[in-house]
């Protein structure tokens, strides 16, 4: 395990910890992407699985932050976000607006290239068009293990929602 992934697992354990978190996507209770691992120590109770259905997944979480809990809604690729654009930019961003109050931690990845290449649908990098995008909704890229560290903390004392794109950076 790289340094920047045993600071992004501290992170989850800490997240975990908080009464009112609940850990929601794809490859959250079961293994099937890269990103399971990232939860080890994470309690089963704490997470719910997801099928492919990364709207409804947004919408839901959406959701769940209006009553009171705290989602970290887990898309294992930043690619496959691009389906949830109607819940995450018309909903969520604009909630805010309105006088409403929902906090939601997105958390996603930036597919690798080295050492072996996910292909073009799994490597895109929307950081920048998600800034011009969101108006309410702050979004971070980590790269290195300090950045991780600020930006969940920013996340979990932050009064809004916050996307962190896991980007790891290797020399």
């Amino acid at each position: 395990m790289s340094l920047f992934d045993a600071e992004v697992n501290k992170w989850m354990r800490r997240l975990a910890e908080l009464p009112e978190t609940i850990f929601v996507g794809q490859s959250v209770a079961y293994d099937g992407a890269a990103i399971h691992a990232s939860l080890d120590g994470v309690p089963m109770e704490k997470r719910l699985e997801m099928p492919v259905a990364e709207e409804f997944q947004m919408g839901y979480c959406t959701g769940l932050s209006l009553v009171g809990k705290l989602p970290v809604c887990i898309y294992p690729r930043m690619d496959f976000m691009l389906l949830c654009m109607n819940q995450l930019v018309n909903h969520l961003d604009k909630l805010m607006l309105y006088g409403w109050k929902p906090k939601v931690i997105i958390r996603t990845t930036v597919g690798k290239k080295k050492p072996l290449d996910a292909g073009p649908q799994h490597t895109q990098n929307y950081t920048e068009a998600f800034h011009k995008m969101l108006h309410t909704i702050q979004v971070r890229e980590v790269r290195v293990p300090q950045e991780v560290a600020f930006a969940y903390q920013f996340a979990i004392s932050a009064e809004r929602s916050t996307i962190i794109v896991e980007n790891e950076w290797k020399p």
